[in-house]
């Protein structure tokens, strides 16, 4: 069969450029096309092969990746009816949020059917015997289930350690790591780091640092650490960063364990998510779930809508679910496995992120390691930063959030709508550092309108 691209001729990377630079009249091809990102990655306005330096290949199975939903546990017979339900339209995954550490966990997952579904479990609490509960059950159904435990995470967000009755968290995740065979029991809250307003090579390598500190005070890891990632909308930027920490990771990983995998549980962020015009939540979750499939999430927790400043709800939960189920089961994006392989713009951007993230990780490493760095207070100064930068371009009009800082409602009221507080809580106490806040963009526009209204 003739090949129809034999008909043109081919046309090399300087020739388009001379072509877009006579489009433009004289004004400087820099300047007027080219676009520096916050992570100071120049963004062409072409990619050709014949500027495209081939990268190391990265495996992203867009056709495994399931449906998670969240769910707090509070009353444990609501809670199991909620799970159920949620299985049965179309959740392929659970995360249930803990904060009672005498909550019947084994009855909750002989409640499960476990043989269908993944368990992941976010705990506010690090505690050897509810975890052996745990793992008692995964071994005797065959159940995958995380177990997400991150004390340096805890630290970071909360400016304490988790309280135990061992030495120190560490301690006590090493009694956990010995009394488990069928749990993976690491996880890195990448997300606060997104949501407190760190650019791309930030979340990579703050994450990585933090990987690297387990990997050294954890004698065995047996089961794959689990990152739990937040995207926003920059589309392609969102697919590269998912890629350039698998890619990385695995090139950390091998130095301790050659066979240890990362298993990426992503979600939006919620720092471009808005109260006014909150609809519009909707259209920001969908682009960054794409982001997370093309990107390679092995699962994908949706934020509803409405999550800012409604409690948990049946009908935004579901409108959540339906985004993923549509993206997967009519979309098609479930049918082609490494599916931004052969891009070149996404495959420049992997590498650039990459390599600037590698940098920043080299530089942590040799500068005490990630721990001393975040006790120091250094990771906080440098997100708070980069934090600052982005809200002043939101503050100038630059960053666009619609509903918001564009195209605003006027008519638009919220203040009855409230269940929840939307802003940064203030709640002074004694902590061993200060804590890494996360804040969205639109808090001080909204708190101010939320304020006026009458």
């Amino acid at each position: 069969m003739k090949n129809l691209f034999d008909d043109f001729n081919p046309i090399s990377s300087k020739q388009w450029k001379q072509k877009i630079q006579f489009e433009l009249n004289g004004a400087d091809y820099n300047e007027t096309v080219v676009w520096n990102s916050p992570e100071d990655i120049m963004v062409k306005p072409f990619y050709h092969k014949d500027e495209f330096e081939g990268v190391a290949p990265i495996n992203t199975k867009a056709s495994e990746f399931s449906i998670c939903q969240n769910i707090f546990v509070h009353d444990l017979e609501k809670t199991i009816i909620r799970a159920n339900d949620s299985i049965n339209r179309g959740a392929e995954s659970i995360r249930f949020t803990i904060e009672d550490e005498n909550t019947d966990v084994t009855k909750l997952l002989e409640s499960l059917p476990l043989e269908k579904i993944s368990i992941y479990f976010h705990l506010t609490f690090i505690s050897i015997d509810f975890v052996k509960k745990i793992e008692a059950i995964a071994k005797k159904e065959n159940a995958t289930i995380f177990c997400n435990l991150d004390p340096i995470g805890q630290l970071a967000k909360d400016g304490n350690w988790f309280v135990t009755k061992e030495k120190n968290n560490f301690e006590t995740l090493n009694l956990i790591s010995e009394a488990t065979e069928n749990l993976s029991i690491i996880s890195i809250d990448s997300g606060v780091y997104q949501n407190a307003g760190a650019n791309m090579v930030q979340q990579i390598a703050y994450s990585l640092g933090q990987a690297n500190e387990y990997f050294n005070k954890i004698t065995t890891i047996k089961k794959p650490i689990v990152f739990e990632v937040s995207v926003g909308t920059n589309y392609f930027f969102e697919i590269a960063k998912l890629r350039a920490l698998r890619q990385l990771f695995n090139l950390i990983a091998k130095e301790y364990n050659p066979n240890l995998e990362c298993h990426l549980l992503v979600s939006p962020t919620k720092r471009n998510k808005t109260l006014y015009d909150y609809n519009v939540n909707m259209l920001r979750t969908t682009t960054e779930c794409m982001s997370a499939i093309l990107g390679g999430a092995d699962a994908i927790a949706n934020l509803p809508y409405d999550a800012l400043y409604h409690k948990d709800n049946e009908f935004g939960d579901r409108i959540a679910r339906n985004q993923l189920l549509i993206l997967k089961h009519e979309s098609y994006f479930d049918k082609v496995n490494n599916p931004a392989d052969g891009s070149y713009y996404i495959e420049s951007l992997t590498h650039q992120l990459a390599e600037k993230a590698l940098n920043l990780f080299k530089d942590i490493e040799a500068n005490g390691g990630f721990l001393k760095q975040l006790n120091d207070g250094i990771i906080k100064r440098k997100i708070q930063e980069s934090a600052d930068k982005e809200q002043e371009l939101f503050d100038a009009g630059k960053e666009i959030l619609l509903g918001t800082n564009k195209y605003p409602n006027k008519n638009d009221r919220m203040k009855d709508d409230l269940e929840l507080y939307p802003f940064v809580k203030i709640k002074p106490r004694k902590t061993l550092i200060t804590p890494i806040i996360e804040k969205r963009l639109a808090e001080q526009v909204e708190y101010d309108r939320i304020k006026a209204e009458k």
